[in-house]
């Protein structure tokens, strides 16, 4: 069933623009609230947020619109996307929210959900609530209005589940780590961690005035941790995205590695630790050599569909551990219900201290396969799936690879956008059939 608000990460869109205004958001804490009380006569909900200016007058209007349906509310302050589902599960509230747009820039903004479990909300869930949406507001009594209170010591709880999820045998003594945090919701958290680990901590990407998340740092623009890296003659670089569900890390050498690689370290590195891994699970966009040398050593991969909460669905389904994405959203299901940023990196970085090798040596013999995306403006109502000039030179292009390559053409589910991806083994091959594709779905 399609759904007018909900994308695959929540709700989200340019603030001041609907539906990210006020009034909307407000209606929607109302709705969700109303959907809440179904099940429980009074629910709890935590809310938590990124760092933007907006976060302010959306968590007062979601706080409204909850307490307006009989929902006591926590305000957590800022706080990474992962530490909400995992607060969200260790007080038994009832649900989890997230003020933030991710990765996006400071002008957009969005709202998700996490069960009583910590996990995201299938698509069910989500078609009630717009289901709600569409009926008029019943609002309770005065007796039975929700309360709200704030959670003074939400970042600290946050940062002991982080730190136990490192093995206690081990420590980050003499490791010298740059921790950027986008100057997003981890801002606070991240340094803190590495740092009572035992790291040498050196901060970029840790200030923030509601207007620079993800401004030139952070997972999306890595050049910045490279070289602070370099600059501080670091071991290793850790970057996050503004709620600090993905990473990207960056070695002593400058060397930048994404999602599926680190995915690869993580499964090799429970099979040298002797534990059973039958498979993991990826995505469309998972890099072909990553999915060959995985095969070699007996793991199955499966593709899911791009987003972490359908890896976290696959993995469900089949039972399995370990999944993610190139983009750097990583699930380790032993350690944490969603994808956590610091929490990847941390296994990553045991790795390397309980194997006493750097990242790169753990990948050796695992050369990706080029990959050229590129993304492509939509305007407003264009249809891309129309455009029969694209599927035949996808199908054509598609035909010459011969096994060789893959072409993905595929719509954002959080920004007007359309991704084209060509994967080849000739890097050449590959970034001159992307254009192709481009320039014909710019025609449409």
């Amino acid at each position: 069933m399609p759904r007018q608000y909900f994308g695959t990460d929540g709700i989200r869109g340019t603030v001041g623009k609907s539906p990210i205004t006020p009034d909307f958001v407000l209606r929607l804490g109302h709705a969700v609230g109303r959907v809440l009380r179904r099940g429980e006569d009074r629910p709890t909900v935590l809310i938590g947020k990124d760092t933007r200016i907006s976060g302010y007058m959306l968590e007062s209007a979601l706080e409204s619109g909850f307490n307006s349906a009989g929902v006591d509310v926590v305000l957590l302050g800022p706080l990474p996307t992962p530490g909400v589902a995992y607060l969200t599960r260790a007080l038994r509230a009832s649900l989890g929210v997230v003020i933030s747009a991710s990765h996006n820039p400071f002008e957009d903004n969005g709202i998700k959900f996490f069960s009583a479990e910590g996990t995201k909300l299938p698509d069910a869930w989500e078609e009630s609530v717009e289901a709600a949406l569409a009926e008029s507001p019943v609002w309770v009594e005065s007796a039975q209005l929700g309360k709200a209170r704030r959670l003074d010591d939400a970042p600290g709880r946050y940062i002991e589940f982080c730190k136990s999820t490192f093995d206690n045998q081990l420590s980050l003594h003499g490791m010298r780590v740059v921790v950027d945090a986008a100057h997003g919701a981890a801002y606070q958290i991240a340094p803190k961690v590495f740092h009572e680990l035992g790291a040498d901590v050196i901060t970029i990407g840790c200030n923030p005035d509601g207007l620079n998340i993800n401004q030139g740092v952070g997972a999306t623009h890595p050049e910045a941790l490279v070289r602070a890296v370099r600059a501080n003659n670091a071991d290793v670089g850790v970057a996050l995205d503004g709620d600090a569900d993905r990473l990207q890390l960056v070695d002593a050498n400058g060397r930048l590695f994404n999602g599926d690689e680190l995915l690869y370290l993580m499964a090799m590195d429970r099979l040298h630790r002797g534990e059973k891994v039958v498979g993991v699970v990826g995505t469309l966009m998972t890099n072909l050599a990553v999915e060959a040398a995985l095969r070699t050593k007996g793991i199955e991969l499966v593709r899911a569909k791009v987003g972490d909460r359908y890896v976290l669905e696959e993995l469900q389904r089949r039972n399995w551990i370990l999944g993610g994405e190139g983009s750097g959203h990583l699930l380790a299901l032993d350690k944490h219900t969603t994808g956590d940023g610091l929490i990847s990196a941390l296994q990553v970085l045991q790795a390397c201290v309980s194997r006493q090798q750097g990242i790169a040596e753990q990948l050796k013999g695992v050369d990706l396969c080029p990959q050229v995306l590129l993304n492509v403006r939509l305007q407003p109502g264009q249809d891309w799936s129309r455009n029969q000039k694209l599927a035949d030179l996808q199908r054509d292009i598609t035909e010459r690879f011969g096994g060789q390559g893959r072409v993905l053409i595929r719509a954002s589910g959080t920004e007007p956008l359309l991704r084209v991806m060509v994967e080849a083994f000739d890097a050449a091959q590959a970034s001159r059939c992307a254009e192709q594709l481009a320039d014909v779905a710019r025609q449409s």
